[in-house]
């Protein structure tokens, strides 16, 4: 979907890294070697995404540091339009619906630190029929164009701090009581 609007590769590695999850952080030659692509290709897609105000700077040492600038006016729909590339809203919408009683659900592996692997890793938590989650992610792999691999947990499994055991920390995509305000 999005590679039909922007023709780069690297500006959508880009777009991904940054843009998926608050806060994710990069320098060049740190992309360099994650994409596998040479460091020119990629200090130009920056320096084009940093002036157009997409992109934040900082010094970390000795390394430039690039972010996504979250108060720039277009963030948030840039956010949302990464979302929906991945699959991300779809499977969470699909899920949401037909699953009994889902507390939340977290994005998990590399896809929460804006990697794009090609395997959608996603955590949900409640008291779930795992059969038919399955068969309702078995579908939806299809449409998305994507591996959905999954967990499940209990609440009182987040409680005991199972999340902690993940790393990078899961990165939260739906929670049952924002959604009932």
């Amino acid at each position: 979907m999005i590679d039909s609007i922007i023709s780069s590769k690297t500006r959508i590695k880009l777009l991904l890294k940054f843009f998926l999850t608050e806060g994710t952080a990069g320098y060049l030659r740190g992309l360099s070697a994650e994409f596998r692509e040479s460091s020119n290709g990629i200090r130009i897609e920056l320096k084009r995404l940093t002036e157009a105000g997409l992109l934040t700077t900082f010094a970390d040492g000795n390394k430039r540091m690039y972010q996504a600038n979250s108060a720039h006016p277009l963030y948030e729909q840039i956010h949302q339009i990464v979302r929906k590339h991945i699959g991300l809203d779809q499977i969470v919408d699909t899920v949401v619906r037909q699953l009994g009683d889902l507390e939340q659900v977290y994005l998990t592996g590399s896809f929460s630190e804006g990697i794009d692997s090609g395997i959608i890793d996603l955590l949900f938590v409640g008291e779930i029929d795992k059969v038919y989650l399955f068969k309702l992610l078995e579908k939806v792999e299809s449409t998305v164009n994507r591996k959905v691999r999954f967990v499940v947990y209990t609440a009182a499994d987040v409680t005991a701090g199972a999340l902690e055991t993940f790393t990078p920390r899961p990165l939260l995509l739906w929670d049952k009581s924002s959604s009932e305000a």
